[in-house]
């Protein structure tokens, strides 16, 4: 579903980015790991175009996206969430989900801004993730596993085929932690492609599918979580000096 080929990003003489290649499948949950800087949030900011990419080719179902502004690709069936959440303080949850309702044309703009079909779709999001009591806070008041609930059902809300997700479980406590596990298996099951960033191994080894593994800017190592825990290589990327032999 999502092809990435010879992705640089530079910033000056630095390469965040350094001719990266992956292909995530159809259907699949697919984790990108790496240290610190390996370039995992810089590879989504370029897929997802939130930053230009210096050069390489970016695919989606074969059609090539990385020249498109980032609503054209979101149309087209990419959705992603980020590392801090970005939801609008002075908004309440249910706007902040419905603001994120694919536009189809300048007749919309002739609408209500919150039509009651979106209301409903909306309403439904919060209802599976199990947070409608929290539909009418504002953003401001959630707390900070609210609000990465929050841009999981803001991220539904435009019919992606595939969601990317930022550290989606990062500074949440346990219980929050398997309800969103819970949530992305049961989406994943209903047909939605996942690729997430995630620096929980534990998570990240019972729940992918593939581990593809960053570092230093360029794919090191690409397989099953129990590949990806056995290779000499993604050993030596995170604990240093790890000789092949011992591994």
């Amino acid at each position: 579903m999502l092809e990435v080929r010879q992705l640089c990003k530079h910033y000056g003489g630095i390469k965040a980015v350094d001719q990266c290649s992956f292909e995530v499948e159809k259907g699949t949950i697919t984790a990108l790991i790496g240290p610190n800087g390996a370039g995992k949030t810089t590879a989504f900011n370029c897929i997802s175009r939130t930053v230009p990419i210096t050069s390489g080719e970016i695919y989606l179902d074969g059609q090539r996206i990385d020249m498109l502004r980032p609503h054209q690709i979101t149309r087209l069936g990419l959705s992603r969430t980020f590392q801090i959440s970005r939801n609008l303080s002075d908004m309440t949850v249910l706007e902040n989900i419905i603001c994120q309702a694919q536009i189809n044309g300048w007749r919309d703009f002739m609408k209500p801004a919150m039509p009651k079909a979106e209301v409903d779709k909306a309403m439904g999001i919060l209802d599976f993730l199990g947070i409608t009591r929290i539909a009418h806070e504002d953003g401001a008041n959630l707390s900070y596993g609210q609000k990465k609930l929050m841009d999981l059902a803001a991220l539904l809300m435009s019919d992606p085929k595939i969601i990317l997700l930022d550290e989606p479980a990062g500074g949440v406590n346990p219980t929050l932690l398997e309800e969103i596990v819970s949530h992305i298996r049961i989406l994943n099951k209903q047909g939605l492609t996942v690729l997430i960033v995630e620096h929980n191994m534990e998570l990240i080894m019972r729940l992918s599918h593939r581990v593809i593994v960053m570092a230093h800017g360029s794919v090191i190592a690409n397989g099953s979580p129990e590949e990806v825990q056995k290779d000499p290589k993604v050993l030596d990327a995170y604990l240093g000096g790890v000789d092949e032999e011992a591994a």
